[in-house]
Protein backbone atom coordinates (compact mmCIF):
# COMPACT_ATOMS: atom_id res chain seq x y z
CA UNK A 1 0.00 0.00 0.00
CA UNK A 2 1.36 3.32 -1.02
CA UNK A 3 0.19 6.42 0.78
CA UNK A 4 0.22 9.92 -0.58
CA UNK A 5 2.51 12.49 0.97
CA UNK A 6 -0.38 14.93 1.47
CA UNK A 7 -3.09 14.23 4.01
CA UNK A 8 -6.51 13.16 2.80
CA UNK A 9 -8.17 16.32 4.06
CA UNK A 10 -5.76 18.74 2.32
CA UNK A 11 -8.23 19.63 -0.44
CA UNK A 12 -11.01 20.22 2.08
CA UNK A 13 -8.86 22.56 4.14
CA UNK A 14 -7.60 24.43 1.06
CA UNK A 15 -11.17 24.88 -0.18
CA UNK A 16 -12.34 26.13 3.22
CA UNK A 17 -9.49 28.64 3.44
CA UNK A 18 -10.25 29.86 -0.08
CA UNK A 19 -13.92 30.35 0.78
CA UNK A 20 -13.09 32.25 3.99
CA UNK A 21 -10.60 34.51 2.17
CA UNK A 22 -13.17 35.18 -0.56
CA UNK A 23 -15.88 36.09 1.95
CA UNK A 24 -13.59 38.41 3.93
CA UNK A 25 -12.37 40.04 0.72
CA UNK A 26 -15.91 40.63 -0.54
CA UNK A 27 -17.03 42.04 2.81
CA UNK A 28 -14.13 44.52 2.93
CA UNK A 29 -14.76 45.59 -0.66
CA UNK A 30 -18.50 45.93 -0.05
CA UNK A 31 -17.95 48.07 3.05
CA UNK A 32 -15.63 50.36 1.09
CA UNK A 33 -18.11 50.64 -1.79
CA UNK A 34 -21.07 51.34 0.49
CA UNK A 35 -19.12 53.97 2.38
CA UNK A 36 -18.09 55.63 -0.87
CA UNK A 37 -21.67 55.72 -2.12
CA UNK A 38 -22.94 57.36 1.06
CA UNK A 39 -20.40 60.21 1.09
CA UNK A 40 -20.78 63.68 -0.40
CA UNK A 41 -18.94 64.27 -3.65
CA UNK A 42 -17.34 67.59 -2.72
CA UNK A 43 -15.52 66.06 0.24
CA UNK A 44 -13.23 64.06 -2.02
CA UNK A 45 -11.81 67.17 -3.69
CA UNK A 46 -11.50 68.89 -0.31
CA UNK A 47 -9.14 66.21 1.00
CA UNK A 48 -7.16 66.13 -2.24
CA UNK A 49 -7.91 62.64 -3.51
CA UNK A 50 -9.54 61.17 -6.59
CA UNK A 51 -13.11 62.31 -7.27
CA UNK A 52 -16.02 60.29 -5.93
CA UNK A 53 -16.85 58.93 -9.38
CA UNK A 54 -13.35 57.55 -9.82
CA UNK A 55 -13.44 55.82 -6.44
CA UNK A 56 -16.89 54.41 -7.20
CA UNK A 57 -15.66 53.05 -10.53
CA UNK A 58 -12.52 51.52 -9.04
CA UNK A 59 -14.33 49.87 -6.14
CA UNK A 60 -17.28 48.66 -8.24
CA UNK A 61 -15.08 47.12 -10.94
CA UNK A 62 -12.92 45.44 -8.31
CA UNK A 63 -15.86 43.91 -6.47
CA UNK A 64 -17.43 42.73 -9.74
CA UNK A 65 -14.20 41.09 -10.85
CA UNK A 66 -13.83 39.41 -7.46
CA UNK A 67 -17.45 38.19 -7.53
CA UNK A 68 -17.04 36.77 -11.03
CA UNK A 69 -13.83 35.03 -10.04
CA UNK A 70 -11.86 36.54 -12.90
CA UNK A 71 -8.16 35.77 -12.55
CA UNK A 72 -8.52 33.29 -9.69
CA UNK A 73 -11.14 34.86 -7.44
CA UNK A 74 -10.17 36.63 -4.24
CA UNK A 75 -6.67 35.14 -4.17
CA UNK A 76 -5.97 35.89 -7.83
CA UNK A 77 -4.47 39.03 -9.31
CA UNK A 78 -7.70 41.01 -9.66
CA UNK A 79 -8.91 39.93 -6.24
CA UNK A 80 -5.70 41.15 -4.62
CA UNK A 81 -5.89 44.43 -6.54
CA UNK A 82 -9.49 44.79 -5.36
CA UNK A 83 -8.66 44.22 -1.72
CA UNK A 84 -5.73 46.65 -2.01
CA UNK A 85 -7.98 49.33 -3.52
CA UNK A 86 -10.59 48.81 -0.81
CA UNK A 87 -7.98 48.99 1.95
CA UNK A 88 -6.45 52.15 0.47
CA UNK A 89 -9.90 53.71 0.44
CA UNK A 90 -10.75 52.59 3.98
CA UNK A 91 -7.38 53.46 5.52
CA UNK A 92 -6.59 56.67 3.63
CA UNK A 93 -9.67 58.31 2.15
CA UNK A 94 -12.23 57.38 4.81
CA UNK A 95 -10.32 59.00 7.72
CA UNK A 96 -9.87 62.14 5.64
CA UNK A 97 -13.57 62.32 4.92
CA UNK A 98 -14.36 61.72 8.57
CA UNK A 99 -11.95 64.47 9.67
CA UNK A 100 -13.51 66.80 7.12
CA UNK A 101 -16.88 66.37 8.76
CA UNK A 102 -17.14 66.80 12.51
CA UNK A 103 -15.43 63.44 13.13
CA UNK A 104 -18.50 61.94 14.75
CA UNK A 105 -20.60 59.07 13.62
CA UNK A 106 -20.32 55.38 13.03
CA UNK A 107 -18.56 55.61 9.68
Amino acid sequence: MAYSATPIFYDDVATLISIVVSIVSLVVQAVALIHCVTQRGDGFQAIGTLPKGAWLAILAVCIILTLLGVGGGATGLFGLIGIAAALIYLLDVRPGLRDLSDGKGFW
